[in-house]
């Protein structure tokens, strides 16, 4: 597991395929009164906008990748380069801060065997940095990039020529909120499932991929709630570079 792009990916296969492919007709029952008089394609659109605009929002969510490897995350990220969280999946953990432009990973020792394979000294290299924090440098691979709010939810609207033929589900309860189910079935018996809040603004609550090849789920919550994070003591940080060790 590659710090930055299995991040992004678990993130954009698991919410953005899903939230892509968001809108549609009114064919179905059961939308809440909120939302009466708009199609599935203006509340989506009005979903994604509302998610994009938050100041803060923290992402819950796991995916089935090809071969059965599931890769989880769990991050609360803001507008203002601040971030903590974990990712774990192929057997591999690591936290994650962000503050400002300075960022921070500390992996186990199966991170950083995934992440510094192939790269010479990473032998010697992984006994000192696993279970330390390492700091990004600039232009490092693998680390820069992982706390982007902006990033995490750039594949929502990415490709609106993919929202259409979803319709209006039931309305139920995501973490205890109100919230429009819309549903789409997609070919080869994947099914997408987007939950938008029925109450307040219309922030994305859920989104569910079932079936198909990667199946998945994304929680958000806690928008507009500050993101505590801190860099961690300066005693605690190893030196990431590996080679001549």
């Amino acid at each position: 597991m590659r710090a930055k792009k299995t991040l992004l990916t678990a993130v954009s296969v698991c919410m953005g395929v899903t939230v892509l492919a968001g809108c549609g007709d009114d064919s179905g029952k059961g939308a809440d009164s909120a939302f009466d008089g708009k199609s599935a394609d203006a509340i989506a659109a009005d979903a994604v906008k509302a998610t994009r605009d938050a100041q803060s929002v923290r992402v819950r969510g796991n995916v089935q990748q090809p071969g059965g490897n599931e890769i989880r995350v769990d991050f609360h990220v803001d507008e203002q380069d601040r971030c903590t969280g974990t990712m774990s999946g192929q057997g591999a953990k690591a936290d994650v801060i962000q503050v400002g432009q300075a960022a921070f990973v500390r992996g186990d020792e199966k991170f950083w065997q995934n992440a510094l394979k192939g790269q010479p000294g990473a032998e010697k290299a992984i006994p000192r940095v696993q279970g330390k924090w390492v700091k990004s440098q600039p232009g490092q691979a693998g680390i820069e990039g992982m706390c982007d709010k902006q990033a995490f939810l750039a594949a929502m609207d990415r490709d609106k020529s993919e929202r259409k033929g979803m319709a209006k589900g039931a309305t139920s309860e995501v973490d205890g909120k109100k919230a429009l189910a819309l549903e789409k079935k997609q070919p080869g018996g994947e099914r997408l499932t987007l939950y938008v809040a029925a109450e307040g603004k219309p922030y994305i609550l859920k989104s569910v991929t079932a079936g198909g090849k990667q199946p998945g789920e994304v929680t958000l919550t806690d928008y507009g709630k500050k993101v505590e994070a801190k860099a961690p003591p300066a005693d605690q940080i190893v030196d990431p570079k590996i080679s001549k060790t």
